[in-house]
């Protein structure tokens, strides 16, 4: 009688986890889509090699970079943002007119106001949409999806468009070798519903430290600094950072919000099925992946041909896994980021 009553209570216990479970999945945020946009023109590090006193062998060997795309004169942050975002509509099938909200990440935007997203808005025909941008640098990604689900999941909206969109190459100096061959241009856009099938947003830690924000910033351009003749001669309104410095911080912030992540998810880095870090430095890359003893073939990369295209990096690696076949279900995904701010951040996903 005992035994029977254990069992009893065992087949309960398990019928309701797998209830909650069913219930947790029918309500989390989900990425449907994400569909991406990279401008043609592609500049190599022998471009580079004309412009500043470099060589191929010193980029690859510092950064893993071989080369990158750079946006074209009437090429934006919004009209790439727009492109990739019809594709994840299209893909998705999704009209325009579906969408609630139209969060937009980006350090490159094409005015301070109005808003990227509100270009893009208008730009896809989202007449319904809200729009907003965020500003988090190249963590951006993984910010936005956070408050992409905690939009889903409180029913506040049912549809979101998320878009990275960067065009780095406006605030590059190429004539400053430390900087000039770390960045590209390129956008993506991600379609979140409720439930379902796609990539499930199971958790996500974000962290930032504004006592270091002269590490990565642009200087110029705000109401501390607005533009003159002064702030163009000096070219502060080019990206300036301290390479060393943000090393360190990189590999050890993304350490941190992985841990937390994972913890707070009960899962061990080596149930991961993918690694997704942000694209800036293959060094940085390699030494996240070792202190996780994560395999080199568990790990996204995209910066040999991409660069470093700030917060859209992510998401491009991620579309490209989804291109290639290379997510299946149940397959847990980790996302990390590190950026100006400063900023960073995980998210982790599992394929459903």
């Amino acid at each position: 009688m005992r035994l029977a009553t254990i069992e009893k209570q065992r087949y309960h216990k398990k019928h309701l986890h797998n209830v909650q479970r069913l219930a947790m999945n029918k309500y989390s945020a989900v990425i449907k889509t994400i569909a991406s946009y990279l401008p043609e023109k592609i500049l190599t590090n022998d471009d580079l090699t004309k412009l500043v006193d470099t060589s191929d062998e010193w980029i690859m060997t510092r950064t893993g970079i071989r080369e990158r795309r750079i946006a074209a004169d009437d090429e934006f942050a919004s009209t790439m943002g727009a492109h990739a975002a019809k594709a994840a509509l299209h893909s998705a099938q999704c009209s325009p007119t579906e969408i609630d909200l139209i969060i937009v990440s980006t350090m490159t935007p094409d005015y301070l106001c109005p808003s990227t997203a509100a270009l893009i808005q208008r730009d896809i025909g989202a007449t319904r949409a809200a729009a907003v941008d965020i500003s988090a640098a190249c963590s951006g990604f993984v910010y936005g999806l956070a408050m992409a689900r905690a939009f889903i999941e409180s029913s506040m909206y049912s549809t979101i468009l998320f878009v990275s969109t960067e065009k780095n190459s406006a605030f590059t100096d190429y004539s400053d070798r430390n900087t000039c061959v770390l960045f590209g241009d390129g956008a993506s856009a991600c379609l979140i519903r409720r439930g379902g099938h796609g990539l499930r947003i199971k958790t996500t830690t974000l962290g930032a430290s504004g006592e270091e924000s002269e590490l990565l910033h642009i200087k110029a351009g705000g109401c501390r600094l607005p533009a003159s003749s002064t702030s163009y001669a000096d070219k502060l309104h080019f990206i300036q950072m301290n390479g060393k410095e943000l090393f360190k911080h990189a590999v050890r912030r993304m350490e941190e919000a992985i841990n937390t992540c994972l913890t707070t998810a009960g899962v061990e880095a080596t149930s991961l099925r993918w690694l997704v870090p942000h694209q800036a430095n293959i060094r940085i890359i390699d030494a996240l992946a070792k202190r996780f003893s994560i395999p080199d073939d568990r790990v996204a990369i995209t910066i040999d041909t991409f660069a470093n295209t700030s917060s859209s990096s992510i998401p491009i690696a991620l579309e490209k896994l989804q291109q290639n076949r290379l997510i299946v279900s149940k397959d847990l995904v980790l996302l990390t980021a590190f950026g100006g701010g400063l900023t960073w951040g995980a998210t982790l996903l599992e394929a459903t």
